[in-house]
């Protein structure tokens, strides 16, 4: 039996000419042998490689640029391992921001420790509802989802860390309007690139298209912008993960639609544009 760094040096040489990161070997080889972090491989080097058969099967995988996020079936997000698979995106660093940026600055709008009312549009995999929920223990969350399935790993997510988060299917704002509800805060990562040239081939082939690519004409900012004011009760914050390239057309859509209202645009850990916060007063 090979110990684990003869597997993992052999498969760095492989993996080279198909761009496999070495960070994505760590995470199969720390998952097949049960370590509960990627780095425990390079700690555990010189034990045998009891997994080899289930690696080599993942392996093959990861060269066909399948996202190691999918063979496993995990993803980590903050301090949560998350189920996932091709039913819904990936939950990337960048959705970490988001939260981080809730967190910062919800002072400015209200005192975190209410019962505020919290919807996370398009929740996929759960995560952002999690991760708030984890963080405003008082908050009353609910995800919804225009997809069965992503709503079924939504639900197994949340039970997971038995939290108490309601799940509701529809498009954008329609349920929450259809329930009659009243919102504090809406929370949403929808779809938001333009430009397919700028899709990676393993998100291209895996990943869901229609939680990634917008449509100008028909898009999760317009119908909420449309339709805000019937779920407002009294101010309104909107954050929202955009696209670097869509602060002009969201300046101009939220010119058409919302009143008496403030924004701003925050970058990223890499300086792109990247979140929206709206204060509907």
């Amino acid at each position: 039996m090979p110990k684990i760094y003869e597997v993992y040096g052999e498969a760095i040489k492989k993996g080279k000419e198909h761009g496999v990161l070495s960070n994505d070997l760590r995470i199969l080889i720390a998952h097949d042998m049960g370590y509960e972090l990627p780095i425990d491989t390079l700690y555990h080097k010189d034990e045998e490689m009891t997994k080899l058969d289930e690696f080599n099967a993942q392996f093959d995988r990861l060269l066909k640029n399948e996202p190691v996020e999918y063979i496993i079936n995990e993803a980590q997000f903050l301090e949560y391992k998350l189920y996932v698979d091709p039913n819904v995106l990936i939950p990337r660093m960048e959705t970490q921001e988001l939260i981080a940026n809730i967190t910062e600055r919800i002072m400015d709008y209200y005192d975190p420790r209410n019962y505020l009312v919290c919807a996370d549009i398009g929740t996929g995999s759960g995560a952002i509802a999690i991760a708030l929920k984890g963080t405003f223990k008082n908050w009353l969350l609910t995800a919804s989802d225009i997809s069965d399935g992503a709503l079924e790993i939504a639900r197994k997510n949340i039970k997971k860390y038995g939290f108490s988060i309601n799940t509701l299917k529809g498009k954008s704002l329609e349920p929450y309007i259809e329930a009659k509800m009243n919102l504090d805060i809406i929370v949403s990562n929808p779809p938001y690139i333009l430009n397919k040239e700028d899709v990676q081939d393993s998100v291209k082939d895996y990943e869901p298209k229609e939680a990634l690519y917008l449509e100008e004409e028909n898009n999760v900012y317009e119908d909420i912008f449309k339709n805000y004011k019937k779920v407002k009760r009294g101010s309104l914050l909107m954050c929202f993960e955009i696209g670097y390239d869509l602060k002009d057309y969201l300046i101009k859509l939220m010119g058409q639609y919302l009143e008496d209202y403030e924004y701003e645009f925050i970058e990223d850990l890499n300086g792109l544009t990247r979140f929206l916060f709206i204060n509907c007063k």
